[in-house]
C-alpha cells in the first residue's frame, strides 16, 4: 500500500502527507471512460487547539476533477475527508488539504491550468474541454482575478498614449499605455471627459507633473484634458493620423473632379482605376518600365499615369504636390516646411482647405508630432491584439471580464495574496 501511495503521489505530483492513496480503476461515466483514485484525507490534529486526541465520526467522499495530459481520459479522485470531534475542546471539524478548497471539487491544480490557458488567445469552450471543466468555472478562474490589478495613482509614465477602441455593446472604451514600454496604463470603461478627469484627478500632483507628452489623434476634448491634468505635458498629434487626414482629403477632390468626366473618357480612366497610385508616395512610384493597361489603351508608367491624372484639374494638382510635400515635411521632421504648407493659399480642394484650418488650429501640436519621435503605433497594434481578442470569444457582454482577458493576455496580472487566485467557489 505504501509503494502504490507513493507511486500515485509521484504520478499526479500530489505532495500533501494527510493523503494516502488506496486503489485505482476505470470507471463509466457519462458514457465516457474516467480513470478513478481513491484516496483518503487523514486529520492528524485539531485545527482550532491543536490537540491530537480526536474523536472519528465517519467520511465525507469528494468527486475531485484532477487535470490529466489526455484530454480524453479524464482523472477524478474520490477523496474521502476524515469528520472528527476533538476531546478537549469538543469542536468538531473536517479534514482540509491544499489539493481543492473547502466546499469545492475542482482541483486548485485544475484552476491553475485554466489561468495558464486564459493567458492565450483561445476561446472559453476550447479551455473547459481540455480540462474536461464546464464553461461556467472558466467563467469564475476569469472573473476571480477581475479585482487582482494593483492600481497606484503615485505614478505615471513620462510620454502616454491616448486612443479608444470599440468594446461591449460596440461602446467605445478608453485606453492610455506608456509610450517607452508600450504597456497598459489604464483601459476605462467609457471615454467621457468627466470621466477621464475623475480619473487623473486621482493621482498626486507629483505623478501629473512628471508626463512629459501625451501622444493623440485630432480628438478636441483629449487636448483639454492634458491641459487641466498634466501641467508639464507637450500635446503630440500622431502623424499617422495627420497623413490619414490629408489622404482622405485628396482621395475625395479625386473622385470629385473625376465625376466631372464623361465615364468613356480618357481623364475619367486615369483617375478612377489606378486610384491606389494617387495615394502613394511619388518616389515610389514606377518611372522606368511602362506597362498596358486596357481601362485607358496605353502603356503608361505609374509615374506617368499619376501626373497625366493630376493635370487634369489645377486644385487636384496643387492638392496632390502639397500632400507629397507634406509626407516628406513629417518624415524628415522639416517644421518650417510644414508652417508654410499649412499656410498655403494655392487653389486646393475644400476638404482639403478644412484639414489645414485644423492643423493650424493645433499647430503646436502637429509641430511635435513631426519633430518628437512619440507616435500612437504602439497603440493601434494592441488595439488590434484586443479586436482578436473580442473576435476569438464571439464578443463580450461583460466590460470586466474583457478588460481581464486583455490584462491576462498581457501578461499584466498582479497577485495581492500568494493564494488568493485559487479561492474560486
Amino acid at each position: 500500500m505504501s509503494s502504490l501511495n507513493h507511486c500515485i503521489k509521484f504520478e499526479l505530483d500530489v505532495k500533501d502527507e494527510n493523503i494516502v492513496f488506496k486503489d485505482y480503476f476505470y470507471k463509466s461515466i457519462k458514457l465516457q471512460k474516467h480513470k478513478i483514485y481513491e484516496a483518503e484525507l487523514i486529520q492528524p490534529a485539531c485545527p482550532f487547539c491543536g490537540s491530537l486526541d480526536l474523536l472519528h465520526n465517519g467520511h465525507l467522499i469528494t468527486n475531485i476533477h484532477y487535470p490529466t495530459a489526455n484530454a480524453s481520459l479524464p482523472v477524478i479522485i474520490r477523496l474521502a475527508k476524515q469528520r472528527v470531534k476533538c476531546r478537549d475542546c469538543e469542536r468538531w471539524s473536517m479534514a482540509q488539504s491544499e489539493l481543492v478548497n473547502k466546499y469545492c471539487s475542482i482541483s486548485n491544480a485544475s484552476k491553475l491550468k485554466v489561468l495558464s490557458a486564459l493567458t492565450e488567445d483561445r476561446s472559453m469552450t476550447s479551455i473547459a474541454r481540455e480540462n474536461n471543466v464546464s464553461i461556467n468555472t472558466v467563467q469564475r478562474v476569469l472573473g476571480n482575478c477581475s479585482h487582482r490589478f494593483i492600481d497606484s495613482y503615485e505614478y505615471l509614465p513620462a510620454h502616454l498614449a491616448f486612443d479608444e477602441f470599440k468594446g461591449v455593446d460596440r461602446q467605445l472604451h478608453f485606453i492610455c499605455l506608456d509610450g517607452d514600454s508600450h504597456q497598459v496604463v489604464q483601459i476605462l470603461r467609457t471615454r467621457y471627459k468627466k470621466n477621464l478627469l475623475k480619473y487623473f484627478g486621482r493621482f498626486s500632483p507629483q505623478a501629473r507633473a512628471n508626463v512629459r507628452t501625451v501622444t493623440m489623434d485630432l480628438n478636441f476634448y483629449y487636448q483639454d484634458i492634458v491641459r487641466a491634468c498634466f501641467p508639464n505635458a507637450q500635446i503630440v498629434i500622431d502623424r499617422f493620423h495627420m497623413i490619414q487626414m490629408l489622404t482622405r482629403s485628396f482621395n475625395s477632390l479625386r473622385v470629385k473632379v473625376m465625376k466631372t468626366f464623361d465615364k468613356r473618357s480618357r481623364q475619367y480612366q486615369l483617375l478612377k482605376s489606378p486610384w491606389k497610385l494617387y495615394l502613394k508616395k511619388f518616389d515610389e512610384l514606377e518611372k522606368v518600365h511602362p506597362r498596358y493597361n486596357w481601362h485607358y489603351k496605353d502603356c503608361l508608367t505609374q509615374a506617368q499615369v499619376v501626373t497625366e491624372g493630376i493635370n487634369a484639374n489645377t486644385a487636384l494638382e496643387n492638392s496632390y504636390n502639397l500632400m507629397q510635400d507634406f509626407i516628406q515635411a513629417i518624415e524628415t521632421g522639416n517644421t518650417q516646411k510644414l508652417k508654410s504648407l499649412i499656410n498655403c493659399k494655392d487653389q486646393i480642394g475644400t476638404l482639403m482647405h478644412k484639414t489645414l484650418l485644423t492643423f493650424k488650429y493645433n499647430l503646436t501640436a502637429v509641430l511635435n508630432g513631426a519633430e518628437l519621435p512619440y507616435s500612437n503605433g504602439c497603440l493601434e497594434g494592441f488595439n488590434r491584439k484586443i479586436k482578436q481578442i473580442e473576435r476569438t470569444a464571439f464578443g463580450y457582454s461583460s466590460f470586466t471580464n474583457l478588460l481581464t482577458r486583455i490584462r491576462l493576455e498581457e501578461n499584466l496580472y498582479k497577485e495581492k495574496e500568494p493564494n488568493s487566485l485559487l479561492m474560486v467557489a
